[in-house]
């Protein structure tokens, strides 16, 4: 009998299509390209999935800007991470979107699940409030009465919302964290950061927006929006079929390593896992937070337009050169 071959899940974050990637993007795609290659060459049975983040205020906003609908925007953002993709050879099997409508109706089945088991509830959310990030934060999460996240300026704030019970998961998040053998979270730099974090105290987390209609509906109330929270993190779980098609989710879950950059380590650590906790499903065995490439001492930007375009480096050097810098 032929010996049957162990699985590798292996995932990137999913791009936000705001724009075209530039190289900090990139690195994380060759980053898992070159895993997902050398787990094949051991003899693994690779899953390599990576892709986009479509939803939400600030694409709204910009497809506005841009004269366009929403819709039409992210195909366009999307048609442009994907050529980068590929013209760096990236060798993934699945490049999944959040616009996906199998990926929306399991999104709406999630959410409903987690609501008729009472982890869900709908509440008034008062806070400071990031329009770059679009997240709400309480005055001792600021960074110098600044967003944590970004560092932009926040503003006060208040919109009814739907509230996962993020608090609940607590002290099984801390347990998690501090568990010497799993080494959930690496580096453990990054471990530390966010055993602080928790230690300040969790709040329950607002997950549905009604400010803006760019977003998945709530199965449960048309005037809501899912947020991003359930909306792209869930896609780690329904870019293999979950709920419905349990095929590949038998097959690949838990998740080897999630690849993501380190200023979104919090969302894959706390927010995720917890998340996971009340599906009871199984949790990623690992959440790898990399460093940014910098440019002039800070970070590559979309935003601030200090960023560097891979295809001209590729142009200029060659894919197998961009490739091994990166």
């Amino acid at each position: 009998m032929c010996k049957k071959k162990k699985k590798f899940y292996i995932t990137t974050a999913i791009a936000y299509a705001s724009g075209k990637p530039h190289i900090g993007n990139t690195y994380e795609i060759i980053l898992a390209d070159a895993i997902a290659r050398f787990k094949r060459c051991q003899g693994y049975e690779v899953y390599f999935m990576t892709g986009s983040d479509e939803h939400g205020q600030k694409v709204e906003a910009k497809a506005v800007e841009a004269g366009k609908t929403p819709k039409e925007y992210v195909d366009e953002a999307v048609g442009n991470i994907k050529t980068i993709w590929d013209l760096m050879d990236t060798s993934y099997d699945k490049f999944m979107r959040t616009t996906d409508s199998d990926h929306e109706l399991q999104v709406q089945k999630i959410f409903k699940k987690l609501y008729e088991q009472g982890d869900i509830y709908k509440s008034k959310y008062e806070g400071m409030y990031c329009t770059a990030c679009e997240n709400y934060f309480t005055n001792s999460q600021l960074a110098d009465g600044k967003c944590p996240d970004c560092g932009a300026e926040v503003h006060k704030a208040e919109e009814e919302a739907y509230f996962f019970k993020l608090s609940k998961y607590q002290d099984r998040l801390l347990e998690l964290l501090k568990d010497p053998h799993k080494k959930f979270l690496q580096p453990e730099a990054r471990t530390n950061e966010m055993i602080a974090f928790i230690e300040r105290g969790l709040e329950d987390l607002s997950i549905s927006r009604s400010s803006f209609d760019w977003g998945i509906p709530v199965p449960i109330d048309d005037k809501h929006v899912i947020y991003v929270w359930l909306d792209a993190l869930t896609n780690y779980i329904t870019a293999l079929g979950f709920p419905d098609d349990r095929g590949l989710y038998d097959k690949f879950w838990p998740a080897d390593y999630h690849l993501v950059g380190k200023e979104i380590v919090r969302f894959h650590t706390i927010i995720w896992p917890a998340i996971l906790m009340s599906l009871g499903l199984p949790l990623p065995e690992h959440v790898l937070g990399h460093g940014w490439l910098l440019i002039d001492g800070g970070k590559m930007s979309k935003s601030k337009g200090n960023v560097v375009d891979p295809v001209q480096l590729i142009e200029r050097y060659g894919v197998d050169a961009l490739k091994y810098f990166l």
